[in-house]
């Protein structure tokens, strides 16, 4: 592939192929079909067969098999090195998108070139508000979150900018990693997300890797759904992933209490 493209896409699978299916489907729907993107669909399982009728539907989506899993930013990892295009979305299954999203980030981080990341605003299936932008993460937020949000109300409003003004574009400093579009360039030079969070955090901090070079921006402009699972606050397992990324993260940064 030598001519690059306006945008890259990546989407991890792990046994959501349904999932998988209606956010591809909601991509080639709604964006713009002069924007020269190529969608890549990474597999952390072994579901190639079930995603045939994409790739046969779509001329611009490759299938990738990973041969094991990798885990969330493994599995974005793994075609870090093909990518060739300016600009890259990191995109979670259960995303839907009802407009050109694309189309009008890709419009707005132009405009601006100290943009390195942008999260457009996320509802969920009822079309409420999703509160996925956060200030700088510390232990005490984190215990908040999983455990205390009805005690420490304020506490916890304030670490999901509840206050913040989300009609505005505005910096954060940690945009949930379930809908990013980021320069390709600038994700190459940062080589990814850091693979010692299998999952969770990863997210986090690459936000904080970014803002250090350039800016991570909300913007409004556009509104994309996302289902939200939530998986850690209901599965043991993933909640002790969970904290085995907090772990990494406050290794790796510092501890911060509050």
């Amino acid at each position: 592939m030598n001519d690059k493209l306006d945008l890259t896409v990546g989407i991890v699978s792990y046994h959501n192929v349904s999932d998988i299916i209606t956010a591809v489907d909601s991509i080639e729907r709604y964006t713009d079909p002069s924007m020269k993107k190529l969608v890549y669909i990474i597999d952390n399982a072994d579901n190639e067969a079930d995603y045939q009728v994409l790739v046969k539907k779509y001329s611009d989506v490759k299938y990738v098999k990973t041969n094991q899993n990798l885990g969330f930013g493994g599995g974005h990892n793994y075609i870090l090195n093909e990518i060739n295009s300016d600009y890259h979305a990191i995109v979670n299954p259960d995303i839907i998108l009802h407009e050109d999203s694309f189309k009008m980030i890709l419009e707005y981080m132009k405009k601006d070139r100290s943009i390195g990341v942008c999260a457009p605003r996320l509802v969920d299936e009822n079309g409420e508000f999703l509160y996925v932008y956060r200030r700088e993460i510390t232990f005490f937020d984190m215990l908040v979150r999983f455990f205390f949000k009805k005690i420490f109300k304020k506490r916890y409003r304030y670490h999901i900018m509840y206050d913040a003004d989300y009609t505005q574009p505005f910096q954060v400093p940690f945009a949930q990693g379930s809908f990013l579009v980021i320069k390709t360039e600038l994700l190459q030079e940062l080589k990814g997300f850091d693979e010692r969070y299998f999952m969770y955090m990863e997210d986090a901090d690459l936000c904080k890797r970014v803002n250090e070079v350039s800016k991570v921006m909300y913007f409004p402009g556009t509104t994309v759904k996302h289902k939200w699972e939530k998986g850690s606050h209901k599965n043991r397992k993933l909640f002790k992933i969970h904290l085995n990324s907090m772990k990494q993260y406050f290794k790796k940064w510092g501890f911060r209490w509050k």
